[in-house]
């Protein structure tokens, strides 16, 4: 199976985008820091106080933000402190994964209010059934909550493989076989509210830059280890696209020469060795008989390794060293490249696993990273207690709530195919 990539033209940033950028910079630097003052917001994102004042302004009117009193400054009048109207809006992210949908409702704080669960079960993956599953999940979540659907500014939606962000479609998703899905028009004909498509590399990256362990750092990586593998990429600051919006398909670079067969067609990737059905497969090859195996489960597989290892099972400690030592010359290279400040290993199998795979991981990347960049790089597991996909998805529609302010009637209708520049 030959690899597909369709090769998007970078669309030049208009004075709107710039704009909605701004507001986002903005009201990103709020939720982490409410209250705050104007001041404080000019020192933190660079702008102008004047530009601050004039961002503020429109966000208030937008209902997103609340005035909240009054601090004191140094020998001038007090500072009015603005807070974030959380109760003013609602945030929906979707966490498509290839064995279970999960979507979380989040207030503007993105405090969970509401979430659900539908699992999928093996070879239950055409785009009908998905969309089904999404939409249960959606429908759920507004009930829970007893959210108005006014207040729902829109829905962020993570399905792994490469996206086509401005047409809503799933270019090629390898673990279902899927090309040129239109993804969120399907969507589009069950849910009413607006849509916004990316993958879980990226809404991890974006979680862990506004909640966990890349906040306040320049450069991180964000390894998601799940079924599927890859790595979500903060470079400078923000987050790291590519052209075509496909960096980070790290699970698809090759680790073993004519190593084991690959859904993409490749041999050997990274992903066949530490990715759910990879880590199955080094329990099969070092005990088959193992009580530890389900064969057809991954969950209770990855399950049942954390609690052998816990439990310092020796067959479980051997697969999670043998997963650990993939893993580790695999993020060595990523070190070795990239020279991050922190690596943050993230989603469901590196949750299950937790401290024992961490240990081990630290260890081989010792082994085969260079000196220098590995003695500045932090490898850590994700601090978030939530799902990390969910929450970055909820960022998404965040995003694309705030590029619809001032845009014609036109657009704000069909908001998923606004062809705008992505933000940071």
């Amino acid at each position: 199976m030959a690899w597909r990539e369709a090769r998007t033209v970078p669309v030049k940033r208009t004075s709107r985008d710039i704009r909605t950028a701004n507001r986002y910079g903005v009201l990103r630097q709020i939720i982490a820091h409410s209250p705050t003052s104007r001041q404080e917001l000019a020192a933190a994102t660079g702008l102008s106080l004047a530009t601050v004042a004039t961002l503020v302004g429109e966000l208030l009117d937008l209902g997103m933000l609340t005035e909240v009193g009054f601090e004191d400054s140094a020998g001038g009048r007090p500072r009015g402190l603005v807070a974030v109207d959380a109760p003013g809006g609602a945030l929906i992210g979707v966490d498509i994964a290839e064995t279970y949908v999960r979507v979380e409702l989040f207030d503007l704080a993105l405090t969970v209010l509401a979430r659900a669960d539908e699992d999928m079960r093996p070879g239950e993956n055409r785009p009908e059934q998905v969309v089904a599953h999404v939409t249960a999940a959606v429908g759920s979540v507004v009930t829970q909550a007893g959210v108005e659907g006014a207040r729902v500014l829109g829905v962020g939606v993570s399905v792994p493989g490469q996206v086509d962000r401005a047409r809503g479609v799933s270019e090629y998703a390898p673990n279902w076989d899927w090309h040129d899905v239109p993804l969120l028009d399907l969507l589009a004909e069950h849910i009413a509210y607006p849509l916004y498509l990316d993958n879980p590399l990226r809404a991890c990256a974006v979680a862990e830059l506004w909640f966990g362990a890349a906040r306040g750092r320049e450069d991180a990586v964000v390894v998601n280890l799940g079924t599927g593998v890859g790595a979500g990429l903060a470079l400078g600051g923000g987050l790291h696209r590519g052209v075509s919006n496909s960096a980070g398909e790290w699970g698809h670079t090759t680790l073993v020469l004519d190593g084991r067969l690959c859904h993409c067609g490749n041999h050997g990737c990274v992903e066949t060795y530490v990715g759910a059905p990879g880590i199955m497969q080094n329990l099969r090859e070092l005990s088959p008989r193992s009580a530890l195996l389900h064969p057809e489960d991954q969950t209770a597989t990855i399950d049942a390794l954390a609690r052998g290892a816990a439990a310092r099972d020796p067959v479980a400690l051997k697969v999670v060293r043998e997963t650990a030592r993939y893993l580790g010359a695999g993020i060595a290279d990523l070190v070795n490249l990239l020279n991050p400040e922190v690596v943050v290993l993230s989603s469901w199998v590196a949750a299950a696993l937790g401290e024992p795979l961490l240990a081990e991981v630290r260890e081989a990347v010792g082994r085969h990273a260079l000196r220098r960049p590995f003695a500045a790089t932090e490898i850590v597991l994700s601090p978030i207690p939530t799902d990390p996909v969910c929450l970055g998805a909820a960022t998404f529609a965040l995003e694309g709530a705030l590029r619809q302010v001032n845009q014609s009637p036109a657009a704000r209708s069909h908001p998923a195919r606004s062809r705008t520049a992505p933000l940071p």
